[in-house]
């Protein structure tokens, strides 16, 4: 059975990562759902832990977790593969900058990309368009990220353009391909 680390970021669409997360339990994964600051604003843990039937994790690095170093043990020992999804701007910001002040930045850290890295973005048009996010993307891009590519539509502003997540069924695609 492989191990998903399913990382879920504060955007408006953090919703379908409840979706990813019954199709890849449906599917024989193993989820352990990771929620950020911003994420437990929109979604509680009971909806992953409900989903995967494992507790959640949260921010706190130490929070809940038996283990004393859980963010090596989660990247270099349990996961067979990472998955942000959805990657809002902040998330991709901090990752490029190498922040580890929570458990999931101390985590993408510990790998050191010897485990598959897949992380999708959604945001406004405007904000993914925006060279900071572009120049972001393509530096964890060549750290070994692989950039999952983003719907375009009517995204959650009343917009329509590029940025939008993508869906759960196409996510799981690319779980497969990179497993």
């Amino acid at each position: 059975m492989k191990k998903i680390l399913l990382h879920i970021t504060g955007s408006i669409s953090c919703y379908k990562a409840c979706e990813l997360t019954s199709l890849l339990t449906k599917q024989g994964f193993e989820v352990q759902a990771s929620l950020s600051q911003g994420a437990l604003k929109f979604l509680q843990p009971a909806v992953f832990e409900g989903l995967s039937h494992k507790k959640a994790l949260t921010p706190d690095m130490f929070a809940g977790v038996p283990d004393c170093i859980p963010h090596i043990t989660l990247a270099q020992k349990w996961a067979d593969l990472i998955m942000i999804y959805p990657a809002s701007a902040n998330c991709i910001a901090r990752l490029a900058s190498g922040l580890s002040d929570d458990l999931f930045g101390a985590t993408f850290l510990a790998n050191n990309f010897e485990k598959p890295v897949l992380l999708a973005p959604a945001m406004n048009s405007n904000m993914f368009a925006h060279p900071a996010i572009q120049e972001n993307l393509k530096k964890l891009e060549s750290w070994g990220t692989k950039i999952l590519p983003t719907e375009e539509g009517r995204l959650a502003c009343g917009s329509v353009g590029k940025g939008k997540l993508i869906s759960p069924e196409a996510a799981l695609d690319f779980i497969k391909g990179a497993l």
